[in-house]
């Protein structure tokens, strides 16, 4: 199981060595804007190295918008981030699921979503996997709770849409983590990646503030079961100083779990 951190986006391996990490995430372009995605500059070393690359889109797409400026951009702006991801190698591009306003029928987010498989399967398909990433707040959000989830795969599983599984996420919309991974199979078939966060506050609170391993309201064995379960590979969106310990301590409790199972 690959296990590793988001990090700054201008040297990603040196981050990955300093933390010692198998699997990087980061932006190729600013998380805030809508600027095209540039070559990075260790694209040949990233795709020589044996690390795990994954690379975020960035925050303001909104693939469900029914607003047309967003919406529109939300497209092309994927696929730019998707070609992009592809040349450092990376194995999937997370995307988080969207919302429509309080006023918008969710169907038609929905239905956007959809379109976006549509067309791009028209074109032969994205260059890297879409992993859409379950989202923390928002009523007439597309990936928030696991029910508008179970719609939202009905409408884009056949064109093969990964998932993120984003633990503080989930506790910050109320899903509760002790099946969290075998509920979420059962509606998209897979779990690609998961980002192992704890949360700096309570359950149900919409709120996604992520705090290290063993300092917010999940317990660590919560997040742990999930990582064990999963299967996966592992990203940590932790505060920056605590990624090397929360990398350290999920290695050596993986490892003890595998040995009990073992034994």
């Amino acid at each position: 199981m690959r296990i590793g951190a988001h990090v700054h986006d201008d040297d990603p391996l040196t981050a990955a060595t300093e933390r010692d990490a198998d699997a990087v995430q980061f932006f190729l372009s600013d998380p805030q804007g809508w600027k095209k995605p540039t070559v990075h500059p260790q694209t040949e070393a990233l795709r020589e190295a044996d690390v795990a690359v994954f690379v975020h889109s960035p925050y303001v797409l909104n693939v469900a918008s029914l607003n047309n400026r967003i919406r529109i951009p939300s497209r092309k702006a994927v696929t730019q981030q998707a070609t992009a991801a592809a040349g450092t190698g990376a194995h999937g591009l997370v995307v988080h699921g969207g919302h429509v306003t309080k006023d918008d029928d969710p169907d038609e987010g929905i239905a956007n979503w959809r379109k976006l498989f549509e067309r791009q399967a028209a074109e032969g398909g994205f260059e890297v996997p879409i992993l859409i990433e379950n989202t923390a707040g928002g009523t007439n959000a597309m990936a928030r709770n696991f029910d508008m989830l179970a719609r939202l795969w009905d409408a884009v599983g056949e064109f093969g849409a990964g998932f993120c599984l984003d633990t503080c996420h989930a506790h910050a919309a109320g899903e509760a983590l002790p099946d969290l991974v075998e509920r979420a199979r059962a509606i998209t078939g897979r779990v690609d990646l998961v980002h192992l966060n704890n949360s700096r506050d309570e359950f149900g609170s919409s709120r996604d503030r992520h705090a290290n391993i063993d300092s917010g309201e999940i317990t660590p064995d919560e997040l742990v079961a999930v990582c064990s379960a999963a299967g996966a590979p592992v990203i940590v969106e932790t505060p920056a100083e605590g990624q090397a310990d929360d990398i350290a301590f999920l290695r050596e409790r993986l490892t003890s779990r595998r040995g009990d199972r073992e034994a």
